[in-house]
């Protein structure tokens, strides 16, 4: 295996072993009082945090000369969405037993939720055609397809702020980290034509 794969593998592994801490807890029973809350809320945090390492990955690349992170970007993308597919299978599930008309209202008249599904819904289609047989395809309209992520990643961070009731550090936090990604490209490119 060259050094590329070994690194996608090892990425794989270190996010995968929060989901692993998860599934521990949850067969402890040491979820605290609310376990459905806690998978729910920590599979969503995780595919928050996993979305915005893959979007540091350009700003990271044209500011600071890391080309060789590029190749990761996918991997870390394709994490992103496992955790939200964990996140929206706890939620459906677990937490709403697949009651089809229950998950409908939630989407339709819960703003976070609406938010949380526009996010996912968003993610589908660009893992769907992450692989290169698919990049081939759709040519140069692989790339205006994949700028759902700037879509995705702002609906979810919306979806975290509407969701918080109280403290809204945290959630504040991660709105201030996609505001400064998503400025980084047009600064990076304004920059760039002044030279």
């Amino acid at each position: 295996m060259d050094r590329k794969r070994w690194i996608h593998a090892a990425l794989v592994a270190v996010f995968a072993l929060p989901a692993a801490a998860l599934g521990v807890r949850l067969i402890a029973g040491s979820l605290g009082a609310n376990p459905i809350e806690e998978l729910t809320h920590e599979t969503g945090e995780w595919a928050l945090r996993l979305m915005l390492a893959s979007l540091a990955v350009t700003p990271a690349r044209q500011w600071l000369g890391w080309s060789r992170l590029a190749p990761y970007r996918r991997t870390l993308g394709l994490l992103a969405f496992g955790y939200a597919c964990a996140h929206m299978l706890v939620y459906f599930a677990v937490d709403l037993f697949f009651d089809w008309r229950a998950i409908l209202e939630a989407i339709v008249e819960r703003p976070y939720v609406t938010a949380g599904f526009t996010a996912f819904a968003c993610l589908v289609p660009l893992a769907v055609t992450s692989t290169r047989r698919w990049m081939r395809r759709l040519g140069r309209r692989w790339n205006t397809l994949h700028r759902l992520v700037y879509v995705a990643a702002v609906a979810a961070a919306v979806h975290f702020l509407w969701l918080v009731k109280a403290d809204l550090r945290e959630p504040l936090v991660y709105a201030a980290i996609l505001a400064a990604l998503l400025a980084a490209r047009p600064l990076y490119r304004l920059r760039r034509s002044r030279l």
